[in-house]
């Protein structure tokens, strides 16, 4: 060890008065460079393995032994440094534009200026080359020379159920003993009570539906809710147009209800839930392992008798008595009103689409009245779906596009049980292609994977047989894909009849 030590001292030394002897600045690579061509010129180090260190190949590590022998320590060094590069922006057009925007454009950002210098000015430039010139000129302060953001905390509301702000908390709740899963939390803003709690796979409308009905059906209407920008609560994309006209459809039920959904721009700004949030994962978590509760079952039959201790100890008394929750009128059904909701058009054939799935509605002279209306379809979390128009629930059947229907072969009693073992295992694999398909909610995955569970264990039964059996299950497949890319087209087709 003191003999390296000795080395790297020696040659360190040697390479400083090399460099004050030549005058060159170098860079950290160019000394390294430098120290491994030394000892190439040594024969300490082969150039092969010197091609390694360098990363150049083995012909450009003799070019830099050449230029060595030959310039010293200079010819490493860059032959571009000190250059002007050839996209540099020349001084004077950087000048220009500097007075342009001191003049003009001081309070406006490096993106509008850049386009205001492009459409009145005739100046094409990027958008970063403009910031920067605006950096250099001290017009704009980048981003890391901010000071940060002070979030004040703001006053509570005068009154119980004036503002109650919700959000979802995914944490692991069962410390590994049971899924990892999410905390969907209701606070109110005026008391701190915690107003509902409910364990969840994942936030999803139909959770908050669930969730939101059992806490009108306990306290009523509150004016507003507070949340966050889910898209559960607010579609991202501003100014979007079509049937749900850029509301959500947990903020068309709360509209339906005159609830108003307030969505903050920061997670300060419901500091009050974040902070509940981060409560409940050293409290709740701790009672939930002390109550032996593992699974979002027990864990959701815990929680009202967990938010009632919480509120008798740490809820606050409101600045206003006034309870300012509205009861829930007649005609409002929750049941209803929580549903996802579409507006569709039924065709003059009384057909209506529905997420890849054709309804007919029974004929009669009165269905007949509403062909080529618009019907809005409720589905529930269960996939029960209803067809509404005119205020009334419309008949319907389900109509298969894919239609397979074989004659049955004759099977003695010795063959029975491979028979069913293929129709098992045809069944295992047609699901397995349906989960594997993007355009599927995870609600509806959920179901595939529950009616498959209910099933017995599928083993592969092999065999010629079961070969054949497949083969002629492709050909039905292919057979029935043919079908329904013909109706397809036949739909889109009477479409483009109907508009035009």
């Amino acid at each position: 060890r003191g003999q390296a030590h000795v080395a790297l001292k020696r040659l360190a030394d040697e390479v400083e008065a090399a460099l004050a002897k030549d005058l060159v600045f170098m860079s950290g690579e160019e000394v390294d460079r430098l120290v491994v061509i030394q000892r190439v010129l040594e024969r300490k180090v082969t150039r092969v393995r010197a091609a390694e260190l360098l990363g150049p190949c083995a012909r450009q590590v003799t070019r830099l032994c050449e230029a060595y022998q030959r310039d010293g320590v200079g010819g490493l060094v860059s032959k571009k440094r000190g250059c002007v590069g050839s996209r540099k922006l020349p001084q004077e057009v950087e000048a220009c534009v500097v007075d342009l925007v001191r003049e003009l454009y001081v309070d406006f950002g490096p993106t509008l200026a850049r386009e205001k210098l492009e459409e009145i000015h005739g100046i094409r430039l990027a958008k970063e080359t403009v910031r920067k010139c605006m950096v250099r000129a001290g017009i704009w302060l980048p981003k890391e020379s901010r000071l940060p953001k002070a979030h004040q905390p703001r006053h509570r509301r005068h009154c119980f159920g004036e503002l109650v702000q919700i959000d979802g908390c995914q944490h692991d709740w069962f410390e590994g003993r049971g899924p990892y899963c999410t905390l969907l939390v209701y606070v109110d803003d005026a008391t701190g009570q915690l107003m509902e709690l409910r364990f969840v796979r994942s936030e999803s409308a139909f959770d908050y539906f669930d969730s939101t009905t059992t806490y009108l059906k306990k306290f009523g209407k509150p004016v507003a809710f507070y949340s966050d920008k889910h898209s559960i609560f607010r579609v991202a994309k501003e100014g979007t147009t079509g049937p749900a006209m850029g509301i959500s459809q947990f903020g068309r039920a709360l509209a339906d209800l005159n609830i108003d959904i307030i969505c903050a721009n920061t997670p300060q700004a419901k500091g009050r839930v974040e902070r509940m949030n981060k409560t409940l994962q050293d409290r709740l978590v701790k009672e939930l392992r002390l109550q032996g509760v593992s699974d979002m079952d027990e864990a959701n039959a815990f929680a009202p008798a967990f938010a009632k201790d919480y509120n008798r100890r740490f809820a606050r008394e409101p600045l206003n008595p006034h309870d300012a929750h509205r009861p829930l009128r007649s005609q409002e059904d929750l049941g209803h009103v929580f549903s996802w909701q579409e507006e569709r058009q039924m065709t003059r054939n009384l057909v209506v689409n529905f997420k890849r799935v054709t309804y007919l509605v029974e004929p009669s002279r009165d269905m007949r009245r509403l062909a080529g209306k618009k019907v809005r379809v409720h589905q529930w979390a269960d996939g029960r779906v209803e067809i509404h128009c005119a205020g009334r629930s419309l008949p319907f059947s389900v109509f298969d596009n894919n239609p397979c229907v074989t004659q049955g072969d004759i099977v003695g009693n010795k063959r029975l049980g491979h028979v069913l073992s293929m129709i098992q295992y045809a069944r295992k694999k047609r699901d397995d292609l349906r989960l594997a398909s993007k355009k599927l909610t995870m609600r509806e995955k959920e179901q595939i994977r529950d009616r498959g569970d209910q099933a017995r264990p599928v083993v592969n039964p092999g065999g010629a047989a079961f070969a054949a059996y497949l083969e002629n299950f492709a050909k039905e497949q292919k057979k029935r894909d043919r079908v329904y890319n013909q109706a397809a087209r036949h739909r889109r087709r009477e479409k483009e009849l109907g508009t035009t």
